[in-house]
């Protein structure tokens, strides 16, 4: 016993962050699920709503100059425009850009990171549910399409970046602390935006 928790800080950072969230993804995951967001546009819309209240909340953070010195790169990666021309293509307003989130800390933020590119690796199966509608990576499902990486390469690539950081414990915790707050607000703003039958 006391060897597996001696081990653990071990562990590298998004394996923490993996095995500190399996809990809110899984919840997450199924109630993305159960609000049936591909069943018509009408419910597709719920959903270009509430990415576009995620990923503009976080928008910000991927040009922070502390976090691309962190993660080389990370400017390169949002998808907040695309959401936004998501909702363009479908005949949509698109809101105004939400309030950034505030990490406590650029070591809070690489957790709300971590749920972002995280949640594009999971979106190879929502993308092929927009296909049923009629949407693709030209028109209204374009944030959700594959990086031009491959969905797979960039994932581990990002992954490597983050596992790379010298951090201390607290650091860790704090990551941990971020994605877990990440996956509350997403899930929060989900039960806001679809309606609730």
């Amino acid at each position: 016993m006391n060897a597996i928790v001696q081990s653990l800080p071990e562990l590298p950072l998004s394996k923490r962050l993996k095995s500190g969230t399996t809990r809110d993804h899984d919840t997450v995951d199924n109630l993305v699920m159960s609000s049936r967001p591909f069943e018509s546009h009408e419910r597709y819309a719920y959903f270009l709503n509430l990415q576009h209240r995620f990923h503009g909340a976080i928008n910000w953070l991927y040009a922070d100059e502390e976090l691309n010195r962190l993660l080389p790169g990370l400017q390169e990666l949002p998808r907040f425009d695309a959401v936004c021309a998501d909702l363009t293509d479908l005949g949509l307003s698109v809101p105004a850009e939400p309030q950034p989130i505030r990490p406590a800390s650029p070591y809070a933020a690489l957790g709300w990171l971590y749920c972002a590119e995280g949640s594009n690796l999971g979106a190879a199966f929502l993308f092929k549910q927009t296909q049923k509608i009629g949407l693709d990576s030209e028109k209204g499902a374009r944030h959700l399409a594959a990086h031009p990486d491959g969905r797979g390469l960039h994932w581990r690539q990002f992954v490597a970046l983050l596992d790379g950081l010298a951090l201390s414990d607290a650091q860790r915790d704090e990551a941990i602390q971020g994605a877990v707050e990440a996956f509350d607000f997403y899930r929060s703003a989900l039960r806001e935006i679809f309606p609730a039958n």
